[in-house]
């Protein structure tokens, strides 16, 4: 799986998580869902995304040679 596609799977598991947290736990759960959207926008705009970083500071995305399937 490619480092984009882990990246939107983790933002939409975020996003989710977080509304069904605001609706049946806490209000205040909607502002990581807004802090989610703020950095998808500002990662569109700058070229700069804080879990490409950690994905990569903790080895869970290795980078693989180009048509390795990885």
């Amino acid at each position: 799986m490619t480092l984009e596609r882990k990246i939107r799977m983790i933002a939409g598991t975020f996003v989710l998580a977080s509304l069904a947290l605001g609706w049946w736990v806490s209000p205040y759960w909607f502002l990581f869902t807004a802090f989610v959207g703020v950095n998808l926008l500002q990662s569109s705009l700058t070229g700069w995304c804080l879990m490409e970083d950690i994905l990569r500071w903790t080895g869970i995305h290795e980078e693989t040679a180009a048509g390795a399937g990885g």
